[in-house]
């Protein structure tokens, strides 16, 4: 008796997460997949494009390689780059060969992904102000594209390496002049602390990016794939950089003061740590394995205890999450809050239309006085304001699918001993890292950090294997418990 509902709980979760879709069976009826291939005899010919993968690499090294220290505009105009580059790759695949049916890496990630964009489409269709929208949804497609063109990508192993190689030298520069901003000074550009809190004349680094919120979102990816590297880097000097990088760049985000980073940056060494010991107990004996979380939840608390009631400004800062309007800026976030939960209540349905442009011109309608808004300052709320619940539950589909794929992965890389696995491991930290910064904070929608967003999406989807062994479809089992 007991069997029956297990079995019908995994095939209802594995029909939610898309598991089990034939999608060889989508592509032969999909009139917009009927595209691919249209240009393949021209492909053929073109030198240039014999060199179609490491082109695509440089278009995508060049993305971050330079988005810490370039305008936005610039930024935009290579997302805009790729984006081309994704289409003219896909439109000109080799579709007779079996061995390539699946070469640009198509996943039930990226089915989501359409959802998500038709839906913001729609959004952009029937919004109030639809220019601004129009904006919005312009660079959401950017991204999205930019997406698509690195999923293809990086299910090279060679490229996913080099890709995150350049990302973390970047960061390790960005984070060394962050921290030399903390040993020297630096002018706070922005009123980043409440004047009348202790902290009010301390340092807060932000090294090129302008800004300590900002700066503490790029960095949270540059930590995990940093400790990450540290087991799949060869050598001990390749090593021994990682973990310098690891504990240089988790330095400069401490310095960053950012309360959102912090509790992104807790969230996510808490799950890569729970995913590597999930990863090295396959080799240990049964007492270890049921000892290892409660250890490592112990240890953690512990040294977070420890860390916020040794260090004052530390501890200043973490306690004024607590102290509610008493605290400028949580007062500040608050009456945003209050504001955008009425503008949702406005337009409950498909919202007001995607982007950053639409809210300045909707919110002042809402807004409370002298608390002037660029975002909601909450991924959920932003999205829900943006394209309704009807959005809303697409986005929260399409995460289950991303974590889904990924522990599904994780299982078939865990089996094999795969090195690839600590990237994974890296990736779905990262993104639970990102989420948690990303309900209290604004900075998940800016170029340089979102663009890791969809870096670490897209390393997830890259992982992606056709088709999967059917026993690693099954729900996790702390759901299924």
């Amino acid at each position: 008796m007991d069997a029956e509902p297990k079995i019908f709980m995994n095939s209802l979760w594995q029909t939610l997460t898309l598991a089990t879709i034939p999608l060889h069976q989508w592509r032969r009826t999909s009139y917009l997949y009927h595209l691919v291939g249209l240009l393949q005899r021209w492909r053929r010919s073109s030198w240039l494009m014999q060199w179609g993968d490491e082109l695509g690499f440089c278009l995508l090294a060049l993305v971050f390689g330079l988005a810490p220290f370039v305008p936005n505009a610039l930024i935009g105009l290579l997302l805009f780059a790729c984006g081309g580059y994704w289409a003219l790759l896909t439109l000109s695949d080799e579709t007779e060969s079996p061995t390539i049916a699946n070469r640009n890496g198509l996943t039930p990630i990226h089915l989501l992904i359409l959802l998500y964009w038709g839906i913001a489409t729609v959004a952009t269709a029937v919004s109030p102000v639809k220019m601004a929208a129009f904006a919005g949804w312009s660079k959401l497609t950017l991204y999205l594209t930019a997406f698509a063109l690195m999923a293809r990508i990086l299910r090279s192993p060679r490229w996913r390496s080099y890709l995150i190689t350049v990302y973390l030298h970047i960061s390790l520069i960005v984070s060394v002049y962050g921290i030399r901003q903390w040993i020297f000074g630096a002018n706070a550009l922005a009123t980043w602390v409440d004047p009348e809190s202790p902290l009010a004349k301390t340092t807060r680094v932000y090294s090129f990016l302008g800004n300590p919120n900002l700066l503490a979102g790029y960095l949270l990816p540059a930590i995990a794939l940093s400790v990450a590297a540290i087991f799949a880097w060869r050598g001990w000097m390749p090593k021994l950089l990682a973990g310098v990088m690891a504990g240089i760049n988790t330095a400069c985000l401490v310095l960053t003061f950012s309360r959102g980073g912090w509790i992104g940056l807790v969230i996510s060494m808490f799950v890569l740590f729970v995913l590597l010991m999930y990863w090295w107990s396959i080799r240990w004996p049964q007492p270890w394995r049921s000892l290892a979380i409660p250890t490592l939840l112990g240890g953690l608390a512990v040294f977070v205890f420890l860390a916020v009631m040794l260090v004052d400004p530390l501890r200043d800062r973490v306690f004024s999450i607590f102290a509610g309007r008493g605290d400028s800026s949580n007062n500040f976030r608050l009456n945003v809050w209050a504001a955008v939960i009425e503008m949702i209540r406005d337009r409950p349905i498909l919202g007001i239309g995607p982007g950053n442009t639409a809210f300045n011109k909707i919110y002042p309608l809402f807004q409370r006085p002298r608390f002037n808004a660029l975002s909601a300052y909450c991924i959920l709320l932003e999205i829900s304001v943006e394209t309704g619940f009807v959005g809303l539950c697409a986005f929260l589909w399409l995460l289950t699918v991303i974590f889904n794929q990924g522990w599904v992965q994780l299982q078939r890389l865990r089996q094999l001993g795969s090195r690839e696995g600590f990237w994974l491991m890296a990736a779905i930290a990262t993104m639970a890292g990102m989420l948690g910064h990303g309900l209290v904070d604004t900075v998940w929608y800016r170029p340089e950090v979102s663009t890791l967003w969809w870096l670490m999406v897209a390393i997830i989807a890259s992982y992606y294997t056709v088709p999967p062994r059917p026993e690693s479809l099954a729900m996790p089992a702390a759901l299924a418990s």
